[in-house]
């Protein structure tokens, strides 16, 4: 059994969750092993669908307009009749996006797709996910975690700061912490898969039978492929036949048409569907995200985002307690993440009891653009307006121009791995600079000029305002100019002291 020198994180599960936090970790120069015990990567469409707030994650990581080249929005539904006629609609009503949210639109791309381009943009970080190599043992004491790793080239230990477990719903990681998982099967049983076929055209997601949980049925095209994802509930007990010609006879039994035929079947799985939480997300040094740490059922789109969103909030705290920031930073964690599970799983579940009625309809709450941290200890406010985003809320986008005439969105500036502190109509230097701290003043005489007031009427804000934005794009602190001792005080708790050279 050969030694090997530590990284700083270890993370178990290369999926969605895995890879996003890879990439964060990349990008801040953290050192890390993604290891995924499978042979070679996910191949199938899962988690096709993206939501606007990832899409925002997608562009601050490099990898929005890849994402979105590759994928498409989603197709107009029909739902067919028993005598054959349809009734068609859109998924969402399809408007301009608001200056606010750059993003309005659910984007449809396959799962394997979407972890591709995210395999790649890590490579291109210098990252890679070794596969065939899988977490098989861990101790953990105040200092580290030793971990147990099996592969190719036999068995190795070793030592890292932290680990990860982002294994999926049979998670090894959660399970040798001895971590409950509570909560329910839900009585419901469904068959997914990837298929080519024909008798179809790939303008529409084709439904049939909506409300009759024996006989439903729906096909969708999925953009950027060649590919249908084929889903309908099944009986909760015996076999299923997932080949080609089984799945035909199924669409045909199911639509009550011999014209549709599945020619051959990518990937296909049959499932329970679950309602699970896990009773933490934390032990010691060990931490868990995505499906380790939440599984629902997919009605609503909101497991990959979830997932992606566990992972991009975990990032830059473990950097910041790698870098030597409290590590009690990273007790927000939980306090912030979970409650947004156990909330996701009330909508997901909801919608599959609509689902199964036949009258699902998704509206603004399967957006994600609303979910914040309203009372998290990461979570400042103190400026007094009543009106507009919290301190804990997502920080809105603005478009501004800059002192020399060019344009400049808000987002611009908050991507990468900073804070960003942003004043209206203030005096600079009532704040220092500092590192990792990025600071841009707005006003007529400053660099940026709000001239459409999209900046103001976003964050409500006032002349001598202040408002300090997280890393990963949540409003960290309201303050006015009178409170600048206590902004201070609070950026020196999240590892971000002023310099000497600025104390009196």
């Amino acid at each position: 059994m050969t030694k090997q020198f530590a990284p700083d994180v270890l993370i178990c599960g290369a999926g969605a969750a895995g890879l996003t936090l890879a990439i964060d970790l990349a990008r801040r120069g953290v050192s890390f092993r993604l290891i995924e015990k499978q042979d070679g990567p996910f191949q199938g469409s899962r988690g096709k669908g993206i939501q606007p707030r990832t899409l925002e994650i997608f562009e601050d990581l490099g990898i929005v307009d890849r994402i979105v080249a590759a994928g498409g929005l989603y197709p107009p539904q029909r739902k067919y009749r028993d005598d054959g006629s349809f009734i068609a609609s859109e998924m969402a009503e399809h408007t301009a996006p608001p200056p606010a949210e750059p993003y309005n639109m659910a984007l449809i791309i396959p799962q394997f797709l979407t972890e591709a381009v995210m395999r790649e943009r890590l490579l291109g970080l210098g990252g890679r996910v070794e596969f065939g190599c899988e977490l098989v043992g861990l101790e953990q004491d105040e200092d580290g975690v030793t971990a147990r790793l099996s592969g190719g080239a036999g068995e190795e230990t070793l030592r890292v700061h932290y680990l990860i477990g982002a294994d999926g719903g049979r998670s090894f990681v959660r399970h040798e912490l001895g971590i409950g998982f509570q909560g329910k099967t839900l009585g419901v049983r469904a068959v997914v898969a990837d298929v080519i076929l024909s008798g179809l055209d790939r303008t529409a997601w084709h439904r049939f039978n909506d409300g009759a949980m024996d006989r439903q049925i729906s096909l969708c095209p999925l953009a950027g492929t060649e590919l249908f994802q084929l889903q309908a509930p099944v009986p909760l007990e015996g076999e299923v036949d997932l080949s080609a010609e089984g799945l035909s006879m199924m669409v045909a039994e199911r639509t009550a048409r011999n014209d549709i035929r599945i020619q051959s079947v990518h990937w296909a799985s049959a499932y329970q569907m679950n309602a699970r939480l896990a009773d933490r997300y934390r032990d010691g040094r060990a931490f868990l995200i995505g499906d380790a740490a939440h599984i629902h059922p997919p009605t609503g789109g909101q497991g990959l985002n979830t997932s992606v969103q566990d992972a991009y909030n975990l990032g830059w705290k473990l950097a910041a307690a790698i870098g030597g920031a409290s590590a009690t930073l990273l007790d927000s964690y939980e306090r912030e993440r979970r409650p947004v599970a156990a909330t996701m799983l009330g909508l997901s579940t909801d919608l599959l009891e609509a689902a199964k009625r036949g009258d699902m309809r998704r509206g603004r709450e399967v957006q994600q653009l609303d979910i914040g941290y309203r009372g998290s200890p990461l979570a400042l406010e103190l400026s007094g307006h009543i009106a507009g985003p919290f301190a804990g809320a997502r920080a809105p986008d603005a478009p501004l121009r800059g002192a020399a005439g060019q344009p400049i969105r808000l987002f611009g500036l908050l991507r990468g791995t900073h804070w960003t502190l942003l004043g209206y109509q203030v005096n600079r230097g009532a704040v220092s600079a500092r590192t990792g701290l990025h600071i841009h003043c707005i006003g007529p005489n400053a660099e940026l000029v709000d001239e459409s007031e999209h900046f103001r009427a976003a964050y409500t804000v006032s002349p001598g305002d202040w408002v300090l934005v997280r890393p990963d794009g949540y409003i960290a602190a309201f303050v006015n100019s009178q409170q600048i001792d206590r902004l201070t005080h609070f950026l020196a708790e999240q590892g971000l002291p002023e310099p000497a050279s600025a104390r009196p």
